[in-house]
Order: C-alpha cells, then structure tokens, then sequence
C-alpha cells in the first residue's frame, strides 16, 4: 500500500509507525522538490486555485492508483480540492491527529509539544439543506 503525502513537514517516527502497522503503508511517495515548493508556500494572493491545482492532481493521476493513501494538510483551499479529487479517483484521503501537550517555562513561554494519535479519513460526506 502508498500513501502519498501532501504535507509541509517530513513524517516523524510515530507517524512512520502508524502508517506502516496501521494502514499497512509500505512506501511512502513525496512530491518532487518543485511540487513540494509550491504546496508548502501557496500564495495568499491567488484568487483561485483551480489552475493552481492541476499539477498536484496530474501527479495524483501519474502516482496513485485505487485504494492507495494521500496525507493530506495545508492550505485548505488546495486541501479541499485534492481531497474531493482523491474521493473521485478511489483514494483515501487522510490527516494527522495529535494531541497537545501545553507547559509554561520558568520565564513564563507557553511552548506547545504535539504528539501523534492516529490516521483520521477525511469524510465524503454530504448534507441537504433539510438535515442541516
């Protein structure tokens, strides 16, 4: 199984673990370094995202195939597209859970630790006006 990561930062060790035991994840495919570029540094500036896109969807056409994983977080626009485009071609999308852990130093700096909890699915899910 691959899981084909979206993300800003590199997996850490707990994160590697999950996935491997968890989602039975044996290779882990990163975007090329201009894909990561882009990903990681989205422009405010952008009105819409659609053109934006369409690499991060190609590489999705070119790398995934059905059942596969695609971690997913960042900017939520570009997130919204790519997870309703995994739903479409029959991959998972998923994030990162963490909990954290919020201690005050001696100089009183709030520092914030996160720890890794588990692999969540994004849901497809869909409301009419009437469930609302």
């Amino acid at each position: 199984m691959n899981i084909i990561l979206f993300f800003s930062h590199n997996l850490n060790e707990d994160q590697v673990n999950d996935a491997k035991l968890n989602l039975k994840v044996d290779k882990f495919i990163k975007l090329d370094s201009n894909l990561q570029a882009l990903f990681s540094n989205v422009s405010p500036e952008i009105t819409n995202l659609n053109d934006f896109s369409k690499p991060f969807l190609e590489f999705l056409d070119k790398t995934a195939k059905k059942g596969d994983y695609a971690l997913i977080q960042g900017d939520f626009g570009l997130c919204y597209i790519l997870i309703s485009y995994c739903f479409k071609i029959g991959v998972v999308p998923i994030y990162s859970t963490t909990r954290r852990d919020v201690r005050v130093d001696k100089d009183g700096i709030k520092v914030s630790a996160f720890k890794h909890v588990r692999f969540r699915e994004y849901e497809n899910f869909i409301f009419t006006k009437e469930e609302k």
